[in-house]
């Protein structure tokens, strides 16, 4: 019989398992990855860790905490590659147990939600494939959910079942606990975590009053504490933002205070996307619980949950506005729903073990997930067989398709382990979930490595930059060598009509330009030739560059990352 205990130790070792494949088989991704360790990088060599900067130029982007925290491990274990790998895993490690400490908050009588729930949400493959990533989103997740956890403590806290008042002490705490999750958002991606907070605390009487204990709560008294936990919020964020904008300039201040936050719900300059698109995209998301029948089964009480469950309509609370406000905002990607999925999780946990769901269940049930497994399996191992999409990278064929067989073994026995009790069954769900993400990357270590590996390319360019070589990157310019090659100076960014190529080839006879091309061109021959995904990185002197000019003018913008005349996303 396994110890009561078993879910924190099954979500955490799956956790372990998939980082360490993850660090293991993958190189830093271009061009968000490279280009975030970039501006820690330069913040880091110019000890200027007040104003992000990237490539020599304020970064507005996003705001400093993902850096603040590599620069902390930087300054205890010296700089490398793997602590800012780790930074952003480790709050989706955090997330999981804060996961687990909101159900305790809303159901403190139902102990089996709080430990499924972190495993309802890393089984996830969306939240086990996202979690390796050094990304803000993983970062922001986790300061909703401390915020949350604070905004269900408020509430409880100031019932009279306490007494005349209430517990002022846990009131205040909880409203503190709450401005410090969003002053930690904001720090970590802007003013963009009050959509998941502000509409979950406005409608706090329909939820809150349906708690236990929490029937009696004064909605002016807690207007006025919400109030407060924003200004906190608020102070936190301006204590960074005032003084990063008198000494950035007027072009970083007003970024930072419309560009990057109003402006982009205004008018998003990216990644623009239909309505109704996250609508389409949720049963991505939720992969593989969609395909998995005791999901369907819970999904079906909750209509009748929400008449008399304060926590479920907790949940909802947050997840229906966000999805809504996402959804008008024409910019999309499917991580920026992330901060959601938790409770997408804990709705699911409270409802799949409510007593009468546990004893649910039939040999079919692992039938759906059990065979998404197997062929998913099938497919990696025939890779080499299957028609891929043109602008795919030519290095598929490395994939180590061995690995297919063990994912489809893996899915093969979860097909049989119909007999287990509901929670045995989700856990093996969960885990299968982690074996998939593994053997991803087990598999496509060798194509990751040839078709996304700048670091050769960044080690070069460093060592010509030490030897007096300038340098400079034809069009739009990532950063996507500052880190890898410990760059110390920045990389010019010219473009063919472009007056600051003219002026580098007339400044830097013995210059070398970075240029992006589909096929290799055949007037000259460049002095150094790099494959990224589907296109070749060439490097060229500045007398070849002189004598064929048409060079560059052959060099099109790339279809992805590199090369792009238009911004891609921050």
């Amino acid at each position: 019989m396994m110890p009561r205990n078993w879910p924190p130790l099954l979500w955490s070792g799956l956790w372990l398992l998939v980082m360490v494949s993850a660090l293991a088989s993958r190189p830093l991704m271009p061009v968000d990855e490279t280009r975030y360790l970039a501006v820690a990088w330069d913040m880091w060599r110019e000890g200027n860790f007040l104003v992000p900067h990237l490539n020599g130029e304020p970064y507005n982007h996003k705001p400093p905490l993902l850096f603040w925290l590599i620069h902390l491990g930087w300054a205890a274990f010296g700089v490398n590659e793997w602590w800012p790998r780790l930074v952003a895993p480790l709050f989706g490690l955090g997330s999981l147990f804060l996961t687990a400490r909101l159900a305790r908050e809303l159901w403190p009588e139902a102990s089996a939600a709080a430990r499924m729930a972190p495993l309802v949400l890393f089984g996830g493959l969306f939240w086990a494939l996202f979690t390796t990533l050094t990304m803000f989103d993983m970062i922001l997740a986790f300061c909703t959910l401390l915020s949350l956890i604070g905004m269900v403590r408020a509430w409880r806290a100031s019932g009279p079942g306490d007494g005349p008042g209430g517990d002022q002490g846990g009131e205040w705490f909880g409203f503190g606990l709450m401005g410090l999750g969003i002053g930690l958002g904001v720090l970590a991606k802007g003013p963009a975590i009050l959509v998941h907070i502000l509409p979950v605390a406005l409608l706090a009487p329909w939820w809150g009053r349906a708690l236990p204990g929490g029937e009696d709560r004064r909605s002016g008294s807690w207007y006025l504490g919400l109030f407060g936990a924003v200004a906190l919020g608020a102070a936190i964020g301006l204590a960074w933002a005032v003084p990063a904008s008198i000494a950035g300039g007027e072009t970083y201040r007003e970024a930072i205070f419309w560009g990057q936050s109003a402006g982009r719900m205004v008018s998003s300059f990216a990644h623009r996307q239909p309505w109704w698109w996250y609508g389409a995209a949720l049963p991505v998301l939720l992969l593989p619980w969609v395909l998995w029948p005791p999901i369907w089964g819970a999904a079906g009480r909750l209509p009748k949950a929400l008449g008399r469950d304060g926590g479920v309509r907790f949940c909802i609370a947050w997840l229906i506005p966000a999805l809504v406000i996402f959804s008008i905002i024409s910019g999309k990607q499917f991580h920026y729903l992330l901060p959601e999925l938790p409770a997408i999780a804990l709705v699911l946990a409270r409802l799949l073990f409510d007593g009468a769901a546990e004893k649910e269940g039939a040999a079919r049930d692992q039938i759906p997930p059990g065979l998404f497994y197997v062929i998913a399996g099938i497919a990696l191992f025939a890779l080499p067989a299957l028609p891929v999409p043109e602008a795919a990278p030519s290095s598929l064929d490395l994939v180590a398709t061995g690995w297919g067989l063990a994912m489809a073994a893996a899915g093969v026995v979860v097909l049989f382990r119909h007999r287990w009790p509901l929670a045995g069954r989700l856990g093996a769900l969960a885990a299968l979930s982690a074996v998939f993400v593994v053997v991803i990357h087990l598999a496509m270590k060798p194509p990751l490595a040839a078709a996304y590996d700048l670091k050769p390319l960044a080690l070069k360019l460093a060592e010509w930059q030490r030897q007096g070589i300038s340098l400079a990157n034809f069009s739009k310019y990532h950063g996507q060598y500052q880190f890898l090659g410990r760059l110390e100076k920045p990389i010019t960014q010219v473009g063919i009509l472009d007056p600051d190529l003219r002026n580098f080839l007339a400044d830097h006879a013995d210059g070398r330009i970075v240029a992006y091309h589909n096929k290799l061109p055949t007037a000259a021959k460049p002095i150094a030739v790099y494959r990224f995904r589907t296109r070749l990185i060439t490097v060229w002197e500045v007398a070849t560059v002189i004598r064929h000019p048409g060079i560059l003018e052959r060099a099109p913008p790339a279809r992805a990352g590199f090369g792009k005349k238009s911004p891609s996303r921050p």
